[in-house]
């Protein structure tokens, strides 16, 4: 079959459902019910009722922006599509809004009264008692309730219109290239993840001039977006001091403790995720990567066309990798197509990228990408599989209880990874295939080991430095050289000094620090890997209830429970590193091989 579409009829027809405009007045009522009832919140069964109605209203809310952000994917200049999703985020808010007078009173009620709300036959109530616990262990930074609802209402246009101005600028970005041609800058991004070796530095020095034009408004983004953040932590403190860090932290459902050893791990062993660099760099016949090729596709090592894979072939190698940890794995991915919850085929006007979302009415996965045929392809539709794998076993539990933080969600998919690389590996007929197989994983590591850790640690010195005041693009620039040397090291040629500025991630509005749990993801689903032989026929089992306890644990928690280990510590931080490093010494003995 050719690279299927969508079928998303199991939510709504179209996005001019006349159902889409009756859910939507459903929300909207449910919210007047939240205001209509705030006075009497301490009676246990009001705030019974209250979570079941912002839990329902929530619900159609998530299916409905779903559904909307599918439509948008598959056509980015859909205005429709554009318009609905911003309909959301106002009605989002608002939703917000209501609830909040009842989570103040569930963070600083009594455990009596706690209890007591939990003890009810709905999954959406007894289900929040992991939520409840955490918004307790913050409630001392809480602002008071007509405070947290004025921020959350000018949120939409304050502090979101930064990262709606950071879209709109790149979107509209032209890139030249050496040849004169012009191109847009997604396309211009898409260039560096290639194999159009010969275009990758004039795409890259495009994108740096681009940035240089504009630099003054992305620094003005990134300027705001953390003043704005410093400036509600600064308000935050008036009991107990809130870093910069720490609503990262809660968000991520992980201790100071546990970062700080992550991180110190990796950088002891920075030199691991350089060497990965450096044998990439040889197979390229260089001696140092570039910024304009390291996370390129490898360079083939024979004269022969690179392989190219029919999406039901994949599937079906999918299905059989996924078959060999356990049949039930396999027969998922089979559902998938078979209910048209895939949508990979090349279409005008297709947003960038690969995600996993799903609809939180029917709990239905859906995974969007766009198919090519290349290794490459294959290894991320097993990603995003993996992805909708962990929503499906979630599938009967209640859904307060699935919304699994950043740190956790790269579990499954890494994982499935893993897996898919593994049994191709295992396949391979030829040095050269086990080489090509092996790639995947040194540009993991040089991605996960290095870039990753560049982005951590400039966003937290950018957010030390902040609080003294505004950053110019001079000095973001070197304070981006400056990180991007201590970590790559003589493994790369030069540095990227507007990495700042075209990474979308330092522009998210709604998060910051949205890098590190890509490492965390990365390791940690190394070291739940490493169970599968050790734990044999156990392990699927084991795995599945370690998945499903990733929506109400803390990540510490999580571990210690499926794996017997401390995140703490370095010792299991340290594995998953030696894990990789066995991986780099096989592939440099499969290139020193003549």
């Amino acid at each position: 079959m050719t690279a299927p579409r969508w079928d998303l009829s199991i939510a709504y027809q179209s996005l001019d459902d006349e159902k889409i405009g009756l859910d939507i007045e459903l929300i909207k009522q449910c919210i007047q019910v939240l205001h209509q009832h705030v006075e009497r919140r301490e009676i246990i069964s009001v705030m019974q009722n209250a979570i079941q109605t912002k839990e329902a209203a929530g619900k159609l809310l998530a299916t409905i922006n779903t559904f909307a952000q599918c439509y948008g994917s598959i056509d980015a200049t859909s205005s429709q599509a554009k318009a609905l999703i911003g309909k959301l985020a106002k009605l989002s808010s608002e939703l917000s809004q209501s609830y909040t007078p009842y989570q103040e009173t569930l963070a600083n009620e009594s455990l009596e009264f706690i209890q007591d709300v939990l003890d009810h036959e709905s999954g959406d109530v007894y289900g929040q008692a992991f939520q409840i616990a955490c918004d307790r262990k913050i409630a001392n930074t809480k602002l008071s309730v007509a405070e947290e609802q004025l921020l959350s209402a000018m949120q939409v246009d304050g502090r979101d219109a930064w990262g709606r101005m950071y879209d709109n600028i790149t979107g509209a970005l032209q890139i030249e290239l050496d040849s004169g041609e012009t191109i847009g800058f997604s396309q211009a991004a898409s260039l560096l993840y290639g194999t159009d070796f010969a275009k990758q530095e004039s795409a890259w020095r495009g994108i740096q001039k681009a940035m240089s034009i504009h630099q003054e408004s992305f620094a003005a983004i990134l300027n705001a977006l953390s003043g704005w953040r410093q400036t509600e932590y600064q308000k935050r403190s008036y009991q107990k001091d809130v870093h910069f860090l720490d609503p990262s932290l809660h968000q991520s459902r992980i201790l100071p403790a546990t970062l700080d050893a992550m991180m110190e791990t990796t950088k002891q062993h920075r030199d691991i995720g350089q060497k990965a660099g450096r044998l990439m760099a040889k197979v390229h016949g260089l001696t140092e990567m570039t910024p304009w090729n390291h996370i390129a596709g490898m360079p083939s090592l024979t004269d022969d066309e690179p392989q190219y894979y029919h999406f039901d072939d994949a599937i079906e190698v999918i299905k059989a990798a996924f078959a060999g940890v356990d049949q039930e794995m396999a027969d998922f991915v089979t559902l998938m197509v078979e209910n048209g919850w895939i949508d990979a085929e090349p279409t005008p006007n297709r947003r960038l990228g690969a995600y996993c979302t799903k609809f939180a009415a029917t709990r239905s996965p859906l995974v969007f990408m766009t198919w090519g045929g290349s290794r490459s392809d294959l290894m991320t539709l097993a990603h995003e599989l993996g992805h909708a794998f962990h929503n499906w076993v979630m599938r009967d539990m209640p859904l307060c209880q699935t919304r699994y933080p950043m740190t956790l969600a790269e579990t499954a998919s890494i994982f499935a990874e893993n897996i898919v690389r593994d049994y191709l590996l295992s396949k391979a007929e030829s040095r050269e295939e086990q080489i090509e197989m092996l790639w995947e994983e040194l540009s993991s590591a040089y991605a996960l080991m290095i870039n990753i850790p560049v982005r951590y640690e400039f966003e937290k010195r950018f957010y030390e430095q902040r609080q003294e005041g505004e950053l110019s693009a001079e000095q973001l620039c070197q304070l981006m050289s400056d990180t991007w040397k201590e970590w790559y090291g003589d493994s790369m040629s030069e540095a990227d000094p507007y990495f700042w500025a075209s990474k979308l991630h330092f522009s998210i509005s709604e998060v910051s620090f949205y890098n590190y749990p890509y490492l965390f993801g990365y390791l940690f689903s190394k070291g739940v890997y490493a169970q599968r032989e050790s734990k044999g026929e156990q392990f699927y089992a084991d795995y599945v209830e370690l998945l499903r306890d990733t929506g109400s644990m803390m990540a510490e928690d999580v571990v210690e429970r499926h794996l017997g280990m401390d995140l703490t510590q370095v010792d299991f931080w340290q594995q998953s590193i030696d894990m990789l490093n066995e991986k780099l010494t096989q592939f440099e003995a499969l290139l020193s091989q003549e």
